[in-house]
């Protein structure tokens, strides 16, 4: 199935009009900066069938995400749940915040991907510098972390960032 998308830059006016805007990003991210008015329902979390029998199969449903993969993920599971009305906003948050939506913005709040990129530097460094100053056996450290972004870049998925989401502070 292919996602139904709208452009983010009409979220302002169907925030005005009422409509439901769900964001499936984790808390972490949702607490960083969100859209005002819109519910957090995280992706390993959505409860499509429930959602489903709660509006009915016709009520539009607005996903937000990052960008777009998980919105599109989220889109695609309440259309295998039987909700036929379900729009990927374009660009996710990153595109909402450039329009004049109402925005929300935490304070201290570090997304996934800041961590990731504070982590995998850190540990590049420190790899480099342990394989230098004490065995050069460490150097394997920024060799497997380099394979890991690759990884990661081929296939759109981090598994730093997974377990990153997971830790008590992204909760």
């Amino acid at each position: 199935m292919v996602s139904k998308t709208i452009p983010a830059e009409k979220l302002p006016r169907l925030m005005a009009e009422g409509a439901l805007v769900i964001d499936v990003r984790t808390p972490a991210e949702f607490n960083a900066v969100h859209v005002r008015g819109s519910q957090l329902h995280p992706l390993n979390q959505l409860n499509c069938e429930a959602m489903c029998s709660e509006l009915g199969a016709e009520t539009p449903i607005y996903i937000l995400c990052q960008s777009d993969k998980r919105a599109t993920m989220a889109a695609e599971k309440l259309s295998d749940a039987g909700h036929h009305a379900s729009y990927v906003v374009e660009g996710g948050i990153n595109a909402a915040l450039s329009t004049d939506v109402d925005i929300i913005r935490g304070k201290g709040v570090i997304s996934i991907e800041r961590q990731v990129r504070i982590a995998a530097g850190a540990l590049v460094a420190l790899g480099a510098l342990a394989s230098a100053l004490i065995h050069p056996g460490f150097i394997w450290l920024p060799v497997f972390v380099g394979c890991g972004l690759v990884f990661a870049g081929i296939t759109d998925t981090c598994g730093m960032g997974m377990m990153l989401a997971k830790m008590p502070w992204n909760k």
